[in-house]
């Protein structure tokens, strides 16, 4: 099976590949060299080349965990895209944080990313978010800061995370924003109606997508019975896995986002892969949004 096709984010931007690969639970996931090593290379070989990262994930320790693989591997760097994302101070004693608290000042911005560039090996991101809205947010500090980064080489495009329309619309006014990374799956379809996605289509961007999966639940009868009952249904007639057409479903959308694939399962890979060679017809996708939203559309 030939690798994925790569596509650009916005006009003018990075070159992404269709889906991306999370690494928030990288910590948790306890691999070996080795078995990191074969986690990213299989995610390559299947055309994933893009890696999702924030200054946070594991406590601070994702991004060098990451590292030691590229530090080890230096001549992938130009075949991979590197995302990162700052702002948030969790509670930590030890770092001087009482409180959790969100931090977007020129300041932290600049130090954040020296730090990742560090832990990650490179000398450059891709592509660097401002990972949840500040309501102390100045859009000019933000702007000037992304205008230094850029300056110096150290990232070369910028956007934001879980930022609402009228919140991404102040920023892109002082700034180039080129994505939108927020929560979208079919037990989270808000994104659909609330002006996010088209907010990215008038502006020509493409919107990221975490927990494309809702974390997993999507799969589980549980959560919503009815919706799994469709997608085992659906996915059975289309000789797909459940999970392969839940992305298919988002990656349907006008607006292409790129769902992010956040599992230490090397299947979960093939599985992400494998929905962007899925392209539902209409009345498959309406199908699954009717069982979704308990009601077929009015």
């Amino acid at each position: 099976m030939s690798p994925l096709h790569a596509t650009q984010l916005a006009p003018e931007g990075p070159v992404f590949s269709p889906v991306a690969a999370g690494l928030w639970r990288l910590h948790d996931w306890n691999f070996s060299p080795a078995e990191l090593s074969a986690w990213v290379e299989h995610a390559i070989q299947l055309g994933i080349t893009t890696f999702d990262h924030a200054d946070l994930y594991g406590g601070f320790r994702c991004e060098a965990l990451f590292g030691q693989w590229l530090k080890a591997n230096p001549g992938q760097r130009e075949h991979i895209q590197l995302v990162s994302k700052c702002g948030i101070k969790p509670a930590d004693a030890s770092r001087g944080w009482q409180v959790k608290h969100y931090d977007s000042s020129r300041a932290h911005i600049l130090a954040s990313v020296d730090a990742s560039l560090q832990n990650l090996g490179t000398d450059y991101l891709d592509l660097l978010l401002i990972h949840r809205p500040d309501p102390l947010l100045d859009p000019d500090e933000v702007a000037e800061a992304f205008a230094s980064l850029k300056q110096s080489g150290k990232v070369l495009h910028f956007g934001v995370s879980n930022f609402s329309p009228s919140q991404f619309a102040l920023l892109a006014s002082r700034t180039a924003l080129l994505t939108n990374q927020v929560e979208a799956s079919l037990l989270h379809n808000a994104p659909l109606f609330d002006g996010t996605f088209d907010q990215c289509l008038q502006a020509g961007i493409r919107p990221m997508v975490w927990s494309p999966l809702a974390g997993g639940r999507l799969l589980q009868p549980a959560a919503q019975p009815a919706l799994h009952a469709a997608l085992q249904q659906m996915a059975a007639e289309l000789a797909v896995t459940p999970a392969t057409l839940a992305l298919a479903w988002l990656l349907r959308h006008p607006a292409r986002p790129i769902p992010i694939s956040g599992s230490r399962r090397l299947a979960a890979l093939d599985e992400a892969a494998a929905a962007c060679r899925l392209q539902l017809d209409r009345q498959h996708w309406f199908a699954l949004l009717a069982a979704a939203q308990g009601q077929a559309v009015a």
